[in-house]
């Protein structure tokens, strides 16, 4: 998934902090918790994470209210707020469920 941009196409991706890259790559996280404007990513879309790919499995719209601590950590996270911190990328406000599978 993409944007066309002048003559420039820029790809979109998925970024990990640092901490959550071991955990997916042995497969102990398969989901995310993102809030953008639009998706950034599409079910069937690979992404790259170091020496393999994020392969994108689902990904819907969520609530807030759908957010719970045992989503958070499933996610990686200790709790909600540490996971708020990291999910929130830029001026976005559409909250995306994303579950995917790593492979090399």
């Amino acid at each position: 998934m993409g944007a066309q941009i002048g003559s420039c196409s820029i790809r979109f991706f998925m970024l990990f902090i640092k901490k959550l890259r071991d955990p997916i790559k042995n497969g102990d996280i398969t989901t995310s918790i993102r809030i953008w404007k639009s998706p950034h990513v599409k079910k069937g879309g690979r992404y790259r994470l170091d020496q393999g790919h994020i392969v994108v499995t689902s990904i819907r719209e969520i609530t807030f209210e759908d957010i719970s601590e045992s989503l958070a950590k499933e996610s990686g996270f200790n709790n909600l707020a540490d996971l708020m911190k990291t999910a929130k990328h830029g001026e976005g406000f559409i909250i995306y469920f994303i579950r995917f599978y790593y492979e090399e």
